[in-house]
């Protein structure tokens, strides 16, 4: 498999911990992961997608801003001319009481998928093998699960 995934946290939030474990347990599973780090813009997303050739963004976020953070995102990735399968996790707002709330409100900006902070990687790498329709092997289904 060599799809690439570009990792980073955005806006103001400089919370690394999630996208570290992110980035070894995506490239454990085969993705070649380019990590953009913290307190990233979404310029530095759309410019890792067009020097990586960028298949998947996944955005963290664990202030609670990533609504105001978010905005435009998806308009600035199609004004760039990409179309990379978009994830977003973490604790997307500030005194989240529904996540259900929160999560159509990602979908409607243009999210393919949104996850909490609760979300194990092995759920994103799943999600994303299926929106990728990439297919686990044997010896990949047994490591990954054990």
């Amino acid at each position: 498999m060599s799809a690439t995934i570009i990792l980073g946290v955005i806006g103001s939030d400089a919370h690394a911990v999630g996208i570290t474990i992110l980035d070894q347990a995506l490239s454990t599973a085969g993705f070649d992961v380019v990590n953009i780090g913290v307190q990233s813009s979404q310029q530095d997303f759309i410019s890792a997608v067009e020097a990586h050739e960028g298949d998947a963004v996944l955005v963290s976020s664990l202030y609670g801003h990533a609504e105001q953070d978010c905005r435009g995102f998806h308009e600035a990735i199609e004004s760039a001319g990409l179309d990379p399968i978009t994830y977003i996790g973490g604790n997307l707002a500030v005194g989240q009481d529904d996540f259900e709330q929160t999560k159509e409100c990602f979908r409607a900006m243009g999210f393919d998928r949104v996850f909490d902070s609760e979300t194990k990687p092995m759920e994103a790498i799943a999600a994303l093998k299926a929106d990728m329709n990439i297919a686990e092997s044997e010896a990949e289904r047994t490591r990954l699960t054990s």
